[in-house]
């Protein structure tokens, strides 16, 4: 079974491109036990390094100890906050945390949900529990190397090209 990713749903605020992260790190060497990895299919398939806080656990007085991720925290509440979705809304009580968290607690399989058209093979393969899947990026924690065999096949791929929606002209689970 292939899963989506998580969301942040934070109107970018819990996310960091690299010198973001670099920045954050050099300012608060502490804040690094809540910096993750996070990718999505351009980032997994490109070796694009992204970054997102990752509070999950986090407890408010260890949060207090960083400036900019309290602010960061505070605009997440905000933007949420001012959605016109009432579920979204009710995320603003949680601003720490992704608005939809479906991170793999071991190790997971990796599956870009839109690949170029051009490559013989859907670059797919097993990631740690550390690095964050968002949306862009299916995962499966039940899946082993028998799964990877079929999924990295020439007959998968027939299949793909028979069967995958398409994003232009590019494959898309």
């Amino acid at each position: 079974q292939l899963s989506f990713g998580s969301m942040p749903n934070d109107g970018g605020n819990l996310m960091l491109e690299e010198d973001d992260a670099k920045a954050l790190l050099a300012a608060d060497p502490a804040a690094k036990k809540f910096v993750r990895p996070i990718l999505g299919s351009v980032e997994y398939i490109n070796s694009i390094p992204r970054y997102c806080l990752w509070l999950k656990g986090a407890t408010p007085n260890e949060l207090r100890s960083h400036p900019e991720i309290m602010q960061r925290v505070a605009r997440v509440r905000a933007k949420r906050a001012e959605s016109t979705r009432p579920e979204t809304r009710s995320l603003a009580d949680t601003p720490t945390l992704f608005g939809e968290d479906r991170q793999p607690t071991k190790n997971f399989l990796a599956v870009p949900k839109t690949s170029s058209e051009s490559r013989r093979y859907i670059p797919i393969g097993f990631l740690a529990p550390s690095i964050v899947a968002n949306t862009e990026l299916f995962t499966s924690e039940e899946a082993g190397l028998y799964h990877f065999g079929v999924l990295t096949s020439s007959m998968h791929m027939a299949w793909v090209r028979a069967v995958c929606g398409r994003l232009k002209s590019d494959y898309r689970y």
